[in-house]
């Protein structure tokens, strides 16, 4: 009788972790979905178009359009300049020299370039790929999206984790990796 009465404790124990841990990640999201809605009345983002999917927590806005027609597909290498920020605006990572120097972040032991990404292959953030995924080259966007897309809850991301993000982009070229590369 006790061994059975220790199993029931110890499945309890776990099935009420699971949820509670289930409860944690839904009530996170839900907080940041209301912190990326307070962002977005507080702050006026200028746009062309816009993109959005507020269950998700996803918006785009495009602050130029280039209407080059090009845009990526699975296995593309898609050149960007970008600037990473927090809700509070601060820049947490840019491939811009210059904001790196203005913004207290430079590293004198990186090089300032646009970052390379080959599209489908998940090297880069869900929501950085996601965005790049829908401009054509020469546009420049923002996109703000929940830490779901982002770095979640990864103890490694330190300040990133559990943040939503905010990500200034500009799509310098999109290197095709197609049959005819004249599209």
């Amino acid at each position: 009788m006790k061994k059975f009465s220790l199993g029931i404790l110890l499945l309890t124990l776990f099935f009420s972790a699971c949820i509670s841990d289930s409860e944690n990640t839904s009530s996170r999201f839900e907080k940041e979905l209301d912190r990326i809605e307070e962002f977005l009345r507080t702050n006026d983002i200028p746009s062309v178009k816009e993109l959005s999917n507020p269950d998700q927590g996803i918006y785009m806005f495009w602050q130029e359009l280039s209407n080059s027609g090009l845009q990526t597909i699975e296995g593309d290498s898609a050149f960007v300049d970008y600037t990473g920020r927090l809700l509070d605006k601060s820049v947490f990572d840019t491939s811009i020299e210059q904001v790196a120097r203005d913004n207290n972040r430079f590293n004198p032991n990186r090089t300032y370039e646009p970052l390379a990404v080959w599209m489908g292959f998940r090297r880069v953030i869900p929501g950085f790929e996601f965005a790049i995924s829908q401009m054509e080259e020469g546009d420049k966007a923002t996109i703000i999206f929940p830490s779901i897309f982002g770095y979640g809850d990864d103890p490694r991301a330190g300040e990133l984790r559990n943040e939503p993000l905010i990500f200034e982009i500009h799509l310098i070229e999109v290197r095709g990796n197609r049959e005819n590369d004249d599209i």
